[in-house]
């Protein structure tokens, strides 16, 4: 029993800090850290840890953690239209060369995965939750500049 809890740890681990789009990569990911298993113990692993697949604001889908607010019911929703049209981004605010990113609830690791992977030398990094990114802006540049920038990325 210890294995399967070293096992699944290992694999929350996996999905909750890379961007894993299918089982094959799953399986190569725990071969990587020494678990040797089928694609059917992995399903069931998935489905035991409630895994589920999640779309990127680039279009591609990932496995995600649960977490409690991808359950909760918006209570005053907005147009159909309006939602599909809408990034997740709240609100950015800074202080020195930190910022923080508010986002909708969900958001926030598929914002910062957009943001790492986009041409973006003012900025050194981002750390995403559920609905907050953390990003460090390099020294020589402003606010502005790094708000310019971020709006071609997140809108």
């Amino acid at each position: 029993m210890k294995v399967k809890k070293n096992r699944l740890e290992t694999l929350r681990m996996i999905i909750s800090s890379q961007q894993m789009g299918s089982q094959e990569e799953l399986l190569g990911a725990l071969q990587k850290e020494g678990f040797q298993l089928t694609q059917a113990t992995l399903s069931r692993d998935l489905k035991q840890l409630k895994v589920a697949k999640a779309s990127t604001l680039s279009g591609n889908y990932v496995y995600v953690l649960p977490n409690d607010t991808m359950y909760k019911r918006v209570t005053t929703p907005g147009n159909i239209r309006e939602m599909m049209q809408s990034s997740g981004f709240i609100s950015i605010n800074f202080s020195g060369n930190m910022g923080v990113i508010k986002t909708r609830p969900g958001y926030a690791s598929s914002i910062a995965w957009n943001i790492d992977n986009s041409d973006m030398p003012q900025l050194l990094g981002t750390i995403a939750g559920d609905d907050t990114i953390f990003i460090v802006i390099k020294e020589g540049y402003s606010h502005e500049e790094v708000r310019k920038i971020l709006e071609g990325v997140i809108r």
